[in-house]
């Protein structure tokens, strides 16, 4: 009995030598911890329902009971089940298998238990198990009140949630609202994800992982980081905010705000979003990918740049399948050499075709040619059509703008290795440069001859001379006029006052040009002209008519200063008085004035 009674003092008196010393932890405040009272005058008794041993005794006058062997305690709606225990007036110190259970779904198991009956607080020891329903927390040493259903430590933790394991070094599980938080070193492990963070928030009922702190969360290939938000593991769905980021092999994302939909495998990086991927960079007031479809759409001052594209629009929106690209609002896409602007642009980046509309500028500075249009059709890469609103193309020829207006313009470029571009426009086709204009109903350029071809009625006017034939070609050389070919019903027609016209005619006619300057002019077949004679005071002497089968003149000053006939050439001069001057205008005479346009808005 002595040897009993020995071991009985020893384990009331000195519960830190059998549960290890009591180490002074910091307090982890959260929102949700309070400070709380108990009114020990209304404390229920611990009362014992069955022990195989007990004995008591009181000194005092505080009673003390030792109980051994299938012991069962109970206080209220909590049961407390152990192999030993010493009951020191309402409070509990109890060792081997014990167990503590408090409604239909808390269960905790542990080696050893110290209890206070008043505020019903509990420290458990050794391998500490608490069960609530689906959750299960593994620690060595665990706090616990069975009155607020709050559970801390703070040396260590796991807590398990289906397929979900959460570990750190502190923490505190509210078991009635299903809420805990982790503090120091926190892992979640998922068979979805893994992450790493200081401080994290986890609804247990919901599975909903809250971030406190900077977070790594490692999935499959790809890595996030956030210092906040949120990742609901049931439905996949996800928040992350402060300072987010992405990366996955050579992805990388940045943005205010980046959002994951596990249901629609949808993915939006919102505010400042930024995203490259190798040699691949874009930036948006929002991102949104689709990692089913594969498709990506940058929202808000879009920009994206690639290794030989570059697009800026208020939306783009990418599809990698068909590597489709469209854009909405004002758009800007440079395919160096080649820059676009337009309203919005449908383009295939794979087969190279598309449209783009609304107010669109297209420009090539390989070639220093641009074209406005209200629509532009990429046939491919180096074919694209104008139309609507009569495209305007817009070039440089000897350091002046040459500009171009028709129905539609069309623009080629060869694949060789001499790769040149050819114009085509047709319809209603006008010309102006400052010192050259035209108008026809088609034109042919070609690059790699520098030789423009007008059909279908054409007419040219440079100075104070208009050319005329069924078919004319007009040569350049060193960005200068060269030559004008004039073939079928040419004629050439020069007038300083518009009362007395200089006239050419000739089966075929060619000009020749130096430094923008009429020189030379051959007439070839059925040559006839009317020519009106000047004195030194550059007044009209007399008019001269002339048939010939060829002439050639010669000018200065845009003025002719001789002319030479061949084959038989018969003239007649007329003195001024005496010339009809009407009868004098060669069949086919077209003088027109109104049709040529003398600046661009005549265009």
């Amino acid at each position: 009995m002595k040897q009993l009674t020995l071991i009985l003092v020893l384990f009331i008196f000195t519960p830190l030598t059998l549960f290890g010393q009591v180490k002074k932890e910091p307090v982890f405040k959260d929102p949700v911890a309070t400070e709380t009272t108990y009114d020990t005058t209304k404390t229920e008794k611990v009362i014992v329902d069955y022990s195989e041993f007990v004995e008591g005794f009181i000194e005092d006058g505080v009673e003390t009971r030792y109980l051994k062997g299938k012991v069962e305690l109970r206080q209220g709606d909590i049961f407390m089940y152990c192999d030993t225990a010493v009951i020191y007036e309402n409070d509990v110190q109890a060792v081997g298998s014990v167990i503590i259970q408090q409604g239909d779904s808390l269960t905790i198991f542990a080696d050893s238990l110290s209890y206070v009956g008043a505020s019903r607080n509990a420290d458990l020891f050794g391998e500490v198990v608490l069960l609530n329903k689906e959750q299960k927390l593994f620690t060595n040493r665990l706090n616990y009140n069975l009155k607020s259903k709050v559970a801390k430590y703070f040396t260590g933790a796991t807590l398990t949630n289906g397929d979900t394991k959460l570990i750190s070094k502190r923490g505190y599980y509210y078991v009635d609202t299903d809420l805990a938080y982790f503090k120091d070193s926190v892992v979640v492990v998922d068979p979805e994800f893994s992450l790493r963070t200081d401080t994290l928030k986890f609804e247990t009922k919901t599975r909903k992982a809250i971030f406190l702190g900077p977070t790594l969360i490692n999935q499959n290939e790809a890595k996030i980081y956030c210092e906040s938000g949120f990742y609901e593991i049931e439905n996949k769905t996800a928040e992350f905010t402060g300072n987010a980021q992405y990366l996955s092999g050579q992805q990388q994302a940045t943005a205010d705000k980046i959002t994951y939909d596990g249901a629609t495998k949808k993915i939006d990086m919102v505010g400042n979003a930024k995203y490259k991927d190798g040699d691949k960079n874009a930036t948006a007031e929002k991102i949104v990918y689709d990692e089913v479809s594969g498709k990506t759409d940058l929202i808000g001052n879009a920009f994206y740049k690639g290794p030989d594209q570059e697009i800026k629009s208020n939306s783009i929106l990418y599809d990698a399948e068909t590597g489709s690209i469209k854009t909405e609002g004002r758009s800007a896409i440079n395919n160096d050499p080649q820059f676009l602007i337009a309203d919005n642009v449908d383009f295939n980046n794979q087969t190279k075709t598309g449209i783009a509309n609304g107010n669109v500028i297209w420009s090539d500075t390989s070639s220093n040619i641009s074209i406005a249009s209200e629509t532009i059709d990429y046939k491919n890469e180096n074919h694209i059509v104008a139309y609507g609103d009569r495209p305007l193309m817009n070039s440089i020829i000897e350091e002046d703008s040459f500009f171009m207006r028709s129905d539609t313009l069309v623009s080629l470029t060869t694949t060789d290795s001499a790769a040149a571009r050819t114009l085509l426009a047709y319809q209603n086709v006008s010309i102006f440069k400052s010192d050259l204009q035209a108008v026809c109903d088609s034109l042919v350029y070609s690059e790699q001859d520098s030789v423009f071809w007008f059909y279908n009625n054409p007419i040219i006017w440079s100075d104070t001379s208009q050319f005329s034939a069924d078919t004319i070609a007009m040569q350049m050389k060193g960005g200068k006029i060269d030559r004008i070919f004039l073939y079928n019903n040419s004629l050439i027609i020069n007038s300083t006052d518009e009362k007395y016209f200089n006239q050419i005619k000739g089966k075929f006619i060619t000009a020749f040009f130096e430094a923008n300057e009429l020189r030379r002019m051959k007439v070839e077949g059925n040559a006839e002209s009317v020519y009106y004679a000047l004195d030194d005071d550059k007044a009209y002497m007399g008019v001269n008519k002339t048939i010939c089968s060829d002439m050639l003149l010669y000018f200065g000053n845009n003025e002719v200063e001789t002319i030479k006939f061949y084959a038989e050439p018969k003239s007649t001069m007329f003195p001024m008085q005496q010339a009809k001057h009407e009868e004098l205008k060669l069949p086919g005479f077209n003088w027109s004035p109104q049709k040529r346009p003398l600046s661009i808005a005549d265009l």
